[in-house]
């Protein structure tokens, strides 16, 4: 448990667990901790899981710079090459999802696997309430959240629990920013997997359409499995966004794909 020096922000970082590194990132105003048993459960299939604390979040201080995906996935990037790896697995949750996804698009030779959880490739396809939600995110906001577990989970261990309203207007103008990634993800090297809830707040035709971007799903993969695509697409039965990350099925899920031979 320690701080990396990288791109002007101290990033926390998190070792847990002996083995091929995997990097874990959370998502929108989440610490370490609220992954739950998710952790312990990768950390127990033979990984080297790098959980993470994104910039503002947590252990990490917030610094001047505005919050964006982009530079997200360049602090990831940059701890990978911190601690001296030649590339990670990398798989990220909702904001953390979209931390990944620019670490692949940004800096492809630092990722060997790539698994997105519970994001749009785009924007619009969030469904529209919550949409709206996310135009609601603010200071205002902020104050309402004090009495939530994400409030108290923040309180618990960051450097200055004042500047919870400073994270929540940072996240709410980059959450209201547009966003298309599609002509990008479509060109991701790394091998893939996209999760997400059967009661997300993506529609599962997202789901499927953001799957296609990758070659998924376009063909029948034959009796031999010859014309089935490298990616993967898990939809979970019975979750919704907020409660995806306590599946037990995902460690099992996760640990197959990793696993998987090139």
């Amino acid at each position: 448990m320690t701080y990396a020096e990288v791109n002007g922000i101290s990033l926390w970082y998190e070792e847990h667990g002996e083995g091929a590194p995997l990097v874990l990132l959370h998502g929108g105003f989440w610490t370490i901790e609220l992954f739950g048993p998710l952790l312990p459960a990768l950390a127990a299939q033979g990984r080297r899981v790098i959980a993470v604390e994104l910039q503002g979040h947590g252990h990490t201080p917030d610094n001047d710079r505005p919050m964006r995906y982009e530079t997200l996935g360049d602090d990831v990037a940059a701890l990978i090459r911190h601690l001296g790896l030649p590339r990670a697995d990398v798989m990220g949750y909702s904001l953390g999802a979209g931390a990944a996804l620019r670490t692949a698009i940004q800096h492809p030779d630092v990722v060997r696997r790539l698994i997105v959880a519970a994001i749009p490739v785009r924007r619009t396809g969030w469904f529209p309430e919550v949409l709206a939600g996310t135009a609601q995110i603010g200071p205002e906001s902020a104050e309402m959240m004090k009495a939530s577990p994400l409030y108290a989970a923040y309180e618990r261990v960051a450097p200055h629990p004042e500047s919870w309203p400073v994270l929540a207007t940072k996240l709410g103008d980059m959450l209201r920013r547009d966003y298309d990634w599609t002509a990008e993800a479509a060109r991701i090297s790394a091998r893939t997997m996209l999760v997400y809830a059967d009661a997300d707040s993506v529609p599962t035709t997202h789901a499927a359409e953001f799957y296609a971007l990758l070659g998924g799903g376009l063909r029948d993969a034959e009796w031999d499995a010859s014309k089935r695509v490298a990616h993967r697409l898990a939809i979970l039965p019975g979750r919704t966004h907020y409660d995806l990350t306590g599946d037990p099925t995902l460690p099992t899920l996760v640990n197959d794909f990793l696993s998987a031979p090139d």
